[in-house]
């Protein structure tokens, strides 16, 4: 099953942050602008960080917002931040995906779920990475779910 809640305006190819902050910013931005979620999910998501980070291992970071950040959801989505040269979330684990995501309801576990099966196996980790279009990036999470 692929993640239909996946647009390709919600995908950044090459990206270059500073820092954590900024990366979840601008992947929280994407979410505002395609009208997933209301401006202050954002917050919600630095919020989250500073709780736990959601550094998930093999360069991948799935920011998402508090339990009660919810209200904040108008409708599931998902954004990809690529960043190659990687950008440091703490305890110098450097992440080259970013994805930030919000799940209307219960819909955010499906989500983080199809993320996790999808970047376990560093191989796809290493595809997304280096993907130079956002149709492939599309077509390896449909290739992978």
């Amino acid at each position: 099953m692929a993640l239909q809640v996946l647009a390709k305006d919600n995908i950044l190819l090459n990206q270059q942050v500073a820092t954590k902050e900024e990366a979840i910013r601008l992947a929280g931005k994407l979410l505002v602008e395609r009208g997933n979620v209301e401006p202050a999910y954002v917050e919600k998501m630095l919020e989250r960080e500073e709780i736990t980070s959601t550094f998930m291992g093999n360069f991948v970071a799935i920011p998402h917002g508090t339990d009660d950040a919810k209200k904040e959801v108008k409708e599931s989505g998902i954004s990809i931040i690529q960043v190659p040269d990687g950008v440091d979330f703490g305890s110098g684990n450097i992440v080259k995906l970013v994805f930030g995501i919000a799940g209307k309801g219960n819909e955010h576990l499906d989500i983080l779920s199809k993320i996790a099966i999808s970047v376990s196996e560093m191989e796809n980790v290493e595809k997304l990475v280096a993907a130079t279009s956002v149709e492939s990036i599309i077509e390896l999470f449909e290739g992978v779910n």
